[in-house]
């Protein structure tokens, strides 16, 4: 709960990552700058301000886990924050760097790079949640920005906003937006993905590519047996899995599934 004796200090972290959280942030124009009326960005580099060691009230995490500068940096944002919030599907479950888990980081480093040796890399790549210990979670890539705000909000006024776990085809119902694979067959992610981003990809006609990570209760057995229905190979099942929330349990155990059927 805020201590209404002063204005609340925020610091916006940046790990493995695109930058693409932060940009989303940024990206509120007028509300961001009526938060920062009510809040002290204190370390915000995308935005300006930089003190990354500053004790602050909140402290919002963007990327994952992957060098070894970076798993001790983390715990040092953890004790300088009272309330640590990760942004974003690569600080939540490891996102699109998780995918080096399941295959050879070396070999891929030593493809990009005329050195590699000078590369630093952890073994694998992981979520924030790995390391030290979380108070919220915000999926998606990018996070929605407005449950950043609604979270910071609610956390000055001493509530927890209610965590959005439902699926997404639930919120395409509510708004009448056209089921793309009823209707035309198209393999969608969203019986099995977390509502949050407004429905963007189906409104637009498009699948769902499961930014927002597992929704409670999914199926995937379901959706793995309906894909293969829509005429799917099991290498394109476990790629809808493994994408952008690869780590995420639900969908890294749904992928082994369709390994082990012998088609993987």
């Amino acid at each position: 709960m805020a201590d209404h004796r002063h204005k609340p200090t925020i610091a916006v972290h940046k790990f493995s990552s695109c930058d693409g959280c932060q940009l989303s942030l940024l990206n509120l124009g007028d509300n961001l700058l009526k938060l920062a009326e009510r809040v002290d960005f204190v370390h915000f580099a995308e935005a300006g301000p930089v003190d990354e060691e500053a004790d602050v009230d909140i402290a919002l995490v963007e990327g994952s886990i992957s060098t070894p500068h970076e798993a001790h940096r983390i715990k040092a944002v953890r004790a300088h924050s009272k309330f640590l919030v990760t942004i974003g599907a690569c600080a939540t479950s490891g996102g699109l760097q998780a995918l080096r888990n399941i295959n050879d980081a070396g070999a891929w480093a030593a493809a990009v790079y005329a050195h590699p040796e000078h590369i630093s890399l952890l073994d694998k790549a992981t979520p924030i949640s790995d390391h030290v210990s979380v108070d919220a979670e915000l999926w998606g890539c990018p996070v929605n920005s407005h449950q950043v705000l609604a979270l910071i909000r609610g956390w000055m006024a001493g509530v927890t906003p209610p965590r959005k776990n439902e699926k997404l085809c639930s919120e395409c119902k509510r708004i009448n937006t056209v089921c793309v694979m009823v209707t035309r067959g198209v393999p969608c992610m969203g019986p099995v993905t977390k509502t949050g981003c407004g429905v963007l990809c189906p409104t637009y006609g498009r699948d769902c590519y499961a930014c927002y990570g597992p929704a409670e209760n999914s199926n995937p057995e379901s959706l793995i047996a309906r894909f293969g229905e829509l005429g799917l190979s099991a290498k394109s099942v476990k790629r809808r899995f493994l994408s952008i929330n690869a780590n995420a349990p639900t969908f890294a155990r749904a992928a082994i599934r369709v390994e082990e059927s012998g088609n993987g």
